[in-house]
């Protein structure tokens, strides 16, 4: 115990001077915070695109999900996405909802996991510690699961990131917002 206050104590000291942190009166961890601290939320934003209100675009390269809405306005989210090789693109529609979702990692993902010596459960219920966040959106393309999602996070610093497996990561309180706005059905395209 004592070992670990005293690491902390150096790292803290040492952390403190970092110039990211130069003047700042208190510290936070670098990664507890979520998006740019620009990001406010939803926002609704000019936006045209030729689809039906209640169509979801994702823009990838902006790390932007754009919910259509009627006369050329949109409401705008923050989102992370897939990272180089793992990125998905497309049109689907959502064929499933739910709330505080179990998780059923892909195969592909375990064995990814197991070839870097990291380990992830063959399932987890649904809640805070679940990757899968408050609410998810299932992706398929016809009557088949493309088995990507958008979902909430319990990782809130991925958000405005290319890091995840393809899915669609976005703020717990923004996937809660967006479940309540969209209906199963609803077309999704993915750029």
């Amino acid at each position: 115990m004592m070992l670990a206050r005293m690491f902390l104590a150096v790292f803290l000291a040492v952390a403190l001077t970092h110039p990211a942190y130069a003047g700042r009166t208190a510290f936070t961890w670098p990664w507890s915070k979520p998006v740019k601290e620009s990001y406010l939320g939803p926002q609704i934003v000019p936006f045209r695109s030729g689809e039906a209100p209640g169509t979801i675009i994702i823009e990838t390269s902006e790390h932007r999900l754009y919910l259509v809405q009627p006369a050329g306005k949109a409401i705008r989210y923050a989102v992370g996405v897939g990272r180089e090789g793992y990125a998905w693109s497309g049109t689907a529609h959502i064929a499933k909802r739910a709330e505080w979702p179990a998780w059923y990692p892909p195969r592909e993902m375990m064995d990814r996991a197991a070839a870097e010596h990291r380990f992830i459960p063959f399932s987890l219920e649904g809640g805070t510690s679940n990757p899968l966040g408050a609410r998810a959106l299932y992706l398929y393309e016809g009557s088949r699961d493309t088995l990507y999602r958008i979902h909430g996070t319990n990782e809130p610093r991925s958000i405005g990131r290319s890091v995840s497996s393809g899915c669609i990561r976005m703020l717990n309180d923004d996937v809660i917002d967006l479940y309540g706005r969209v209906s199963l059905g609803a077309k999704v395209i993915v750029r």
